[in-house]
């Protein structure tokens, strides 16, 4: 008989994250579990009241979700065991009988917000906004009045579970916009490369001098690695001290990225290793010849042959 796992996401259900967990087929026919925000999902996996979490940690618009980064930074023993990629936009809405003309004030989770600048600002430039925990927490705020507003930014899929009045669809700026959703569980070894991985880390500079970014970037440049995402983040014990959240494309197992994190580990105080794992579009990792696995093995054998007094070929 299959165990029943429990998988946390942002709720409740209609989030953006919903849809997320929803293309993960190990999650299929087991219970998800709706929560407040990023902390509690991370700290059900944690405390194993969960077997995984979905969290939002990077929006092509806003870029790199900064809650999701400082918990991941700052609770020890979690691991990114996928990822995951849904299209976003929005929809006002509102209570039935409401027209746009009564809107006034807007409920909104801060980043849905600042998607949705350019269609507020042409339809409704004097309103005010109320800021919410969620995008589905500014609907149902309206909805039960516990929040002062007309109306709410929220994802589409809200009007399949509560009753609404749909003042305007897709509302968003950008049509392309896309959240990158991660499956978070606890520290466990990756899997196996695919060929389209990706690796996560969080590195800390050693101290703050001319060029120490720079030389953590070599790290992965002189292997040949490129970096699909470079984001910095407060520390938070000193102004100016920062960590550098970094996604860099391969695999743990890629003798190129072996060897990078090597040089990460010298070069940095403190390195939080992410995760592994399948990259959500699936596309193959390319790197120059001269950074295959085969070509790292041959230096170090020929290394060990010098080591050992062996004469060269």
């Amino acid at each position: 008989m299959t165990e029943r796992r429990t998988y946390s996401y942002l709720g409740p259900a209609g989030t953006f994250t919903e849809v997320a967990l929803s293309q993960v087929p190990e999650a299929r026919d087991h219970e998800w579990k709706p929560v407040h925000n990023v902390g509690e999902a991370l700290s059900d996996v944690l405390e194993e009241r969960s077997h995984a979490a979905m969290i939002a940690i990077e929006n092509s618009v806003e870029g790199g979700v900064s809650t999701t980064l400082d918990a991941l930074a700052t609770m020890p023993g979690l691991r990114i065991v996928g990822e995951y990629l849904v299209s976003v936009n929005f929809v006002l809405v509102t209570k039935p009988g409401t027209v746009l003309a009564d809107v006034r004030v807007i409920a909104a989770h801060p980043v849905a917000y600042a998607q949705c600048h350019r269609w507020l600002g042409e339809n409704l430039p004097r309103h005010e906004h109320v800021p919410a925990a969620s995008n589905v927490a500014s609907a149902l705020g309206v909805l039960d009045g516990t929040l002062h507003a007309d109306a709410a930014i929220a994802a589409p899929g809200i009007v399949q579970h509560h009753e609404f009045d749909v003042l305007a669809e897709k509302i968003g700026d950008n049509d392309n916009a896309v959240t990158r959703f991660v499956l978070v569980a606890k520290t466990t070894a990756p899997a196996e490369p695919t060929g389209a991985d990706k690796t996560s880390l969080i590195v800390e500079l050693p101290d703050d001098h001319p060029g120490a970014l720079l030389e953590m970037l070599e790290q992965f440049s002189t292997r040949g690695i490129n970096l699909s995402l470079l984001q910095s983040r407060p520390v938070g014990d000193a102004l100016g001290r920062y960590r550098f959240v970094v996604d860099a494309d391969g695999h743990i197992h890629d003798e190129r990225m072996a060897d990078a994190l090597l040089g990460i580990r010298r070069f940095s105080p403190r390195v939080v290793f992410l995760g592994s794992y399948p990259r959500a579009d699936r596309k193959i990792v390319q790197y120059p010849e001269r950074y295959a696995d085969e070509i790292f093995v041959e230096a170090r054998d020929w290394l060990r042959a010098l080591i050992h007094g062996e004469p060269e070929d």
